[in-house]
C-alpha cells in the first residue's frame, strides 16, 4: 500500500471519529438535561436525536471500519429496545452497490428462511467485516505497528497506543511480542531480557516494562529534587570559622600554662 493511500484511510477514520465525538457531545447534553421537577431523561431520549446521516456502505474495503463504528454508534442512541434483527435490516439498508447488494440479498434471504439468526448485531458487524475487510484494514493497522516508538512517551502512554494499534492488526503471541520489544526504549528492553527471569508473554512485557519505567522516573525524580536541595542551600557547606580569642585573654591564658 503507498504511503498517499495510508494517509487517506487515516484521515478518513479521523473524520468518522471527529462525527461520532460530536454525536456522543450531543447525546451527553441531552442527558443532562432533566424536567423541570427534576426527572432524569430516560432511554427514550435516542429516537428523538439528531444524528448525522450515515454514509452509504459500497464495500470499499478501507471504509468498512469508520462505517460499522458509526453504525454501533446510532444503533445505540436511535435503536435501542429494537430487537437484532430489525437493526441488522437497517444496517443492511445502507449496504448498497455492486457485489454489496448481491450479499445484502443473500443475507436478507437466509434470515428470513431462518438459514441464520444473529444474537447480538456484533455478531453481524464480525460477519460484515469478514466478508469486506479484504485484509486492508489489517495492513494498515500492521503498518501502523512497525512504525510506532516509545521515544518520550512514558510507558504506560506507550503500551496503551501499541495495544490500540494492534488491536485488529494480525499480530499476536511471539511477533506481537517482538514488535513491542522492537518498538519501546532500548534501556528497558535490555533490563527486563537481562533479567533471571524474563517475561514470556505480552501481559507480562506490558506489566513489567510500566513497572520498570515508573521506578526509573521516580528515582530520576528524587535525585534532582536532593540536587536541587544542594543548590537552593548556597553552593557547599561553608566550613565553622574558629573563634578568635582577644589579645588579652590570650596573654593570660598562656600565663596559667605549667611552666
Amino acid at each position: 500500500m503507498s504511503q498517499i493511500n495510508l494517509h487517506e484511510i487515516i484521515q478518513q477514520q479521523q473524520e468518522q471519529l471527529a462525527v461520532m465525538q460530536m454525536q456522543i457531545q450531543a447525546l451527553l447534553a441531552a442527558q443532562g438535561g432533566a424536567g423541570a421537577g427534576g426527572a432524569v431523561i430516560g432511554s427514550n431520549i435516542g429516537p428523538s436525536m439528531e444524528v448525522a446521516k450515515l454514509a452509504i456502505f459500497n464495500r470499499e474495503a478501507e471504509k468498512v471500519g469508520g462505517f460499522i463504528m458509526v453504525c454501533r454508534l446510532y444503533l445505540k442512541m436511535k435503536m435501542r429496545g429494537t430487537s437484532v434483527e430489525e437493526q441488522v435490516q437497517w444496517v443492511l439498508s445502507y449496504v448498497q452497490g455492486g457485489s454489496a447488494d448481491v450479499w445484502k440479498e443473500n443475507v436478507m434471504e437466509e434470515l428470513k428462511s431462518g438459514e441464520i439468526e444473529y444474537e447480538t448485531a456484533e455478531e453481524f458487524f464480525t460477519n460484515l467485516r469478514k466478508e469486506f475487510g479484504g485484509g486492508e484494514e489489517e495492513s494498515v493497522k500492521a503498518v501502523e505497528l512497525r512504525r510506532m516508538e516509545q521515544g518520550r512517551k512514558t510507558m504506560e502512554e506507550y503500551v496503551q497506543e501499541f495495544k490500540r494499534t494492534a488491536r485488529g492488526s494480525g499480530y499476536e503471541g511471539r511477533p506481537l511480542i517482538e514488535e513491542f520489544k522492537r518498538d519501546m526504549n532500548g534501556g528497558i528492553r535490555r533490563k527486563l531480557m537481562e533479567t533471571e527471569n524474563p517475561p514470556t508473554s505480552i501481559k507480562q512485557w506490558y506489566r513489567r516494562a510500566m513497572a520498570l519505567d515508573r521506578n526509573w522516573r521516580e528515582s530520576r525524580r528524587e535525585e534532582e529534587k536532593m540536587r536541587g536541595k544542594k543548590v537552593g542551600g548556597g553552593g557547599a557547606p561553608k566550613q565553622k570559622q574558629r573563634q578568635n580569642l582577644p589579645w588579652p585573654l590570650v596573654w593570660q591564658r598562656r600565663q596559667l600554662l605549667p611552666q
